[in-house]
């Protein structure tokens, strides 16, 4: 049964922004279902960088200024926020097949050591990004993110100037002219003899166009709906902490359960 999101804020969310924020340089590890070469079912992890609650990136000045150059109005208005957390990623990397193939099931581990937290997100992840490469896909997932979307109790701005473009520009916007250039880097995971034939592909490119057609092609904002969260409180080595929230559909609507569990 795939689970709505709760209309309210999530319980667990303004905590887990505390313990964040405590926490510089953080990163954390993103776990999906994909096949070996005998084409059995293994598990695969790898650590991701933290991009924040969708849509409510906070932008550092330079890409801001970019957002402002390129950008109709400097980007969305600020209407919208969720529960979902996101990451980037390069389409051609194998984890967004993975995700497709398993039924965009996910999970993310935060491990913040300086509060001696570790978090546990389940759910279900989806890739937006580009309209023109498999618009069927594009749009179902945009439906899906769509449905943990909330208006802000402090919107600013107009709801209709808001669009998906505007959203997925602004995380472009937010990595480093280098890093925005890595999506125009070889195939992920080719091998080094391996010469592209697209003479636009190499290493240590700079990107400063937000709209640039190669590197845009190839990037994608991935979007986490949890389903199921846990907090491991270790701070306290004597008396050790744990919680689950569990969402739950019933006759109220979507909501979150809480239950201390014994750690």
């Amino acid at each position: 049964m795939t689970l709505s999101p709760s209309t309210q804020r999530a319980p667990w969310r303004d905590i887990l922004d505390s313990h964040l924020e405590k926490t510089p340089g953080y990163e954390f590890t993103i776990a999906t279902v994909g096949r070996d070469i005998q084409g059995r079912f293994v598990p695969r992890v790898r650590t991701c960088g933290y991009r924040g609650f969708f849509p409510e990136l906070e932008l550092h000045p330079k890409g801001q200024q970019a957002m402002d150059e390129q950008v109709e109005e400097g980007g969305n208005p600020s209407v919208y926020e969720s529960d979902m957390l996101t990451f980037t990623s390069d389409t051609r990397m194998e984890k967004l097949g993975q995700l497709e193939e398993s039924g965009h099931a996910t999970e993310a581990i935060f491990w913040l050591k300086d509060v001696m937290a570790q978090w546990r997100v389940k759910g279900r992840a989806y890739a937006v990004g580009n309209l023109s490469e498999d618009e069927e896909v594009e749009q179902a997932s945009r439906k899906e993110a769509a449905k943990g979307l909330r208006v802000k109790s402090d919107a600013n701005g107009d709801a209709a100037k808001w669009t998906w473009e505007k959203a997925v520009t602004k995380y472009f916007a937010n990595h480093s002219p280098i890093m925005r250039g890595s999506f125009k880097a070889p195939p992920p995971g080719q091998p080094r003899s391996k010469v592209p034939d697209d003479q636009s592909l190499g290493l240590g490119q700079k990107v400063t166009d937000l709209h640039d057609p190669v590197a845009r092609g190839n990037f994608r904002v991935v979007i986490i709906l949890p389903e199921e969260v846990e907090r491991l409180d270790l701070s306290n080595q004597e008396d050790p902490k744990r919680w689950k929230w569990t969402l739950v559909n019933d006759q109220s609507g979507s909501h979150w359960v809480e239950t201390e569990l014994w750690p």
